[in-house]
């Protein structure tokens, strides 16, 4: 079980939200004309003379470590270790203090095997073929510390720009250090130029639907993308290096959220001359909150379909 020291919770506490966010996640921060600071996650949230506080929730604090716990949902000592850059490794406080102009990007060294990968994916419906295919694609793995789930984002040259982690025994879940968030996960379609593009908030929901096209024999062949919450980055810089694409279907989350994020995005991507011309369209999963849970349900409903017949039986018996 990892721990962390008093000396490690107390750096983390003295770092600010602000400060964090400017080293680990720069993309991230979005300046207001007031001199204050807003997030492309939370738009709500307002970082200003060194505390955060966001609206929607009605949630604030100072520190990083709060911002991790309350508004990520991260454990207490994944938290420490994040803000501390130790995701993947011990960090230094000479390596925190002074900060670096910018964090460098490392991926997580790989496992042998994805064993634990596999298990989390599968228990959360995921296809083994789905799962094989983004493992030969170099775009799923798992790190060999912490037995996470990485789900890797390239480059047009196939150079990893970017990763998120997912724990496959707990809810954790961060972007590791130094990331690009413009090159989030995706996964190709079968034909390179294809014109469709499907959007998700993360690469569970992205995976699921992808394994329910499989289950139901749908013929689609369009590339998808995780756009790592509810903002337009990482969407507007796929449409930049992918011309070609004229259909987008935004597979948010049904929730309030969802809703809000899709209408926001779609007034975005009309106010941008360079986007006009492509058919948007919010398409959120019908009865479920996202995709997982969809597929989840669809599942569980084809088992009780297969279990109707033997209690048939069993009760004419």
């Amino acid at each position: 079980m990892p721990r962390v020291s008093t000396e490690d919770v107390k750096l983390a506490r003295e770092i600010d939200l602000l400060t964090y966010l400017q080293i680990n996640e720069p993309h991230e921060l979005v300046k207001s004309n007031a001199g204050e600071y807003r997030t492309t996650t939370h738009g709500s949230l307002v970082i200003s003379n060194g505390f955060w506080f966001h609206n929607r929730t009605q949630q604030g604090g100072k520190s990083a470590l709060d911002y991790l716990i309350k508004m990520r949902g991260m454990g207490f000592v994944d938290a420490v270790n994040m803000v501390l850059g130790a995701t993947n490794a011990p960090i230094s406080v000479e390596k925190v203090r002074p900060p670096p102009s910018k964090a460098e990007f490392v991926l997580p060294k790989s496992a042998a095997f994805p064993t634990n990968v596999v298990s989390y994916l599968q228990k959360r419906g995921i296809s083994p073929e789905v799962i094989n295919h983004c493992l030969e694609l170099g775009i799923l793995y798992e790190s060999r510390k912490y037995q996470n789930a990485v789900f890797v984002g390239k480059d047009e040259r196939g150079k990893a720009r970017f990763a998120c982690l997912r724990g496959t025994r707990d809810g954790f879940k961060c972007d590791i250090r130094g990331s690009d968030k413009r090159y989030s996960f995706s996964l190709p379609a079968q034909t390179s130029n294809s014109r469709h593009l499907a959007c998700f908030e993360s690469p569970v929901d992205l995976l699921s639907h992808a394994t329910l096209q499989k289950r139901g024999g749908w013929q689609w062949d369009g590339h998808r993308l995780s756009l790592g919450g509810t903002t337009s980055l990482a969407l507007t810089a796929f449409l930049e290096r992918n011309p070609q694409i004229t259909r987008i279907m935004l597979h948010i989350d049904s929730d309030a959220a969802g809703v809000t994020a899709a209408e926001k995005i779609k007034a975005q991507l009309r106010s941008d001359t360079r986007f006009r011309h492509i058919r948007v369209s919010f398409n959120p999963p019908r009865g479920a909150k996202d995709y997982n849970e969809l597929l989840l349900r669809a599942i569980s409903a084809e088992r009780e379909q297969k279990q109707q017949p033997n209690r048939s039986s069993a009760e004419i018996l």
